[in-house]
């Protein structure tokens, strides 16, 4: 019995040590006794846990200390969900943190669903302690007598706790503001009434309500700059003008070109008239050949006829007409008489 008590101890001590060990791993024993001097009280079971639950205890036992030290009275185990939610433990203590402090009313609640809504919650809290002060771009806008002006406003903003979960950002925001200043230039009689009271903008502006749906609050518009553009007015109507005169033009080109078809047409008219004449003094050789064959017409009449003819186109040669054109017309002028 004596030479089985050497084995049996051994047994025991690695046993022993061994059990230790594992304890230790899944106890983080220093971790557990700082938590215990700074007032945080963690149970044994519950370190034990978080390893099963692939949890760091670092990332939890930490910040339970922070914010206890700080004042805040905390669950870890909401703590300890944030986490296996993918949410930053240490960002929404240190929010809660500084929200106590400047005594903004910021719970637990809120601030895990801004983390896990993808926004910094830190960030939020020191954005509500310090406004921030955003820019617009230039906006231009026309005054209803014409004179175009371009407004640069300088909004101040803070972070609305209590929207920053579905509330609109930054860009809704001078979204709404350029589009309060094209409205309150554009209802001004003058450009120079806005000129002369340029803060007639912020607080028309400001007056709306702006910040309604959105994350943040305006607590002011100033105008920090306001110049003179064009003269949209003159523009607009010159461009009037320019296009009355083209349509002017357009219809002067088609008046033209309907009084070049119709002269066309008249000239095919007379071409047409002409070529009946030609046709008809065509027939004049014949009725005289018909005339002879009946006895209407005598040699001498035909001599007579032929003289008068001559005679005719002397004259029109002496008169410096032309012989071609007269000469039928003379012909049958001759005959007749």
């Amino acid at each position: 019995m004596e030479n089985l008590g050497g084995p049996i101890l051994l047994a025991l001590v690695v046993g022993a040590i061994v059990g230790v060990s594992v304890f230790i791993h899944f106890v983080p024993m220093g971790l557990w006794i700082t938590a215990y001097s700074s007032g945080v009280r963690v149970r044994f079971s519950t370190l034990f846990g978080m390893r099963f639950r692939k949890v760091d205890p670092k990332k939890i036992v930490y910040p339970m200390i922070q914010a206890t030290k700080a004042g805040l009275s905390l669950n870890i185990n909401e703590l300890e969900s944030l986490f296996l939610s993918h949410g930053n433990v240490d960002r929404v203590v240190n929010a809660l943190v500084s929200a106590d402090k400047a005594g903004i009313g910021l719970t637990f609640k809120q601030a895990s669903a801004i983390d896990l809504a993808g926004r910094d919650v830190l960030e939020a809290v020191q954005f509500s302690v310090n406004p921030k002060v955003i820019q617009t771009p230039k906006v231009a806008a026309m005054a209803k007598d014409g004179i175009q002006l371009l407004a640069l406003a300088r909004v101040t903003i803070r972070a609305n706790i209590n929207r920053l979960v579905g509330g609109a950002g930054e860009e809704t925001i001078l979204a709404r503001v350029g589009e309060g200043i094209v409205s309150t230039i554009g209802s001004a009689e003058s450009h120079k009434h806005v000129l002369e009271s340029p803060d007639m903008i912020s607080k028309t502006v400001l007056a709306k309500g702006l910040d309604s749906g959105t994350a943040f609050e305006i607590l002011s518009i100033d105008i920090a700059d306001v110049d003179v553009g064009k003269n949209i007015g003159a523009q607009l109507q010159t461009d009037q003008a320019e296009a009355d005169k083209r349509i002017a033009q357009a219809k002067a080109e088609e008046r033209r070109a309907l009084a070049v078809a119709i002269e066309q047409e008249q000239k095919a008219r007379v071409q047409e008239m002409r070529a009946k004449v030609v046709e008809a003094e065509a027939q004049i050789p014949l009725a005289i050949a018909e005339a002879f064959r009946k006895g209407n017409l005598g040699i001498m009449d035909f001599a007579r006829y032929r003289n008068l003819q001559a005679d005719t186109t002397m004259r029109a040669a002496i008169a410096g007409e032309s012989s071609g054109s007269d000469q039928p017309g003379g012909g049958s002028g001759g005959l007749g008489s």
